[in-house]
């Protein structure tokens, strides 16, 4: 799996790359054809404190992107949040596979 994490405007510290690292593990956990992903951490300058905080990632799976973002007062609660989405995404993707293939083995043994 190819990991990319680039930061806009914020310096990539090495604890926020392993927390990041440590976190896409989980999604690996759950589906091993994950071919790349990209990951970009980036503040905004937004007039509001809120939601300035933005966590985005693209990951590249065998025959499709997924995608989720992220936007928080804490950049690793974004972390989090985008994690979730992207563990859900995933394994509703898995499913869908998974399905998609029982469906076609009985008319393959007939």
């Amino acid at each position: 799996m190819n990991l990319t994490i680039s930061g806009h405007h914020l310096d990539v510290t090495p604890s926020l790359r392993t927390y990041v690292q440590s976190k896409l593990e989980r999604i690996t956990r759950h589906f091993d054809q994950v071919v790349g992903v990209k990951v970009l951490l980036s503040v905004e300058k937004q007039k509001e404190k809120e939601k300035r905080q933005r966590a985005e990632c693209n990951i590249h799976v065998k025959g499709s992107d997924l995608f989720a973002e992220s936007a928080h007062q804490d950049l690793y609660a974004a972390v989090d949040e985008m994690v979730d989405k992207l563990d859900r995404q995933v394994m509703r993707y898995k499913n869908r596979v998974q399905e998609h293939h029982s469906d076609v083995r009985p008319y393959l043994s007939a």
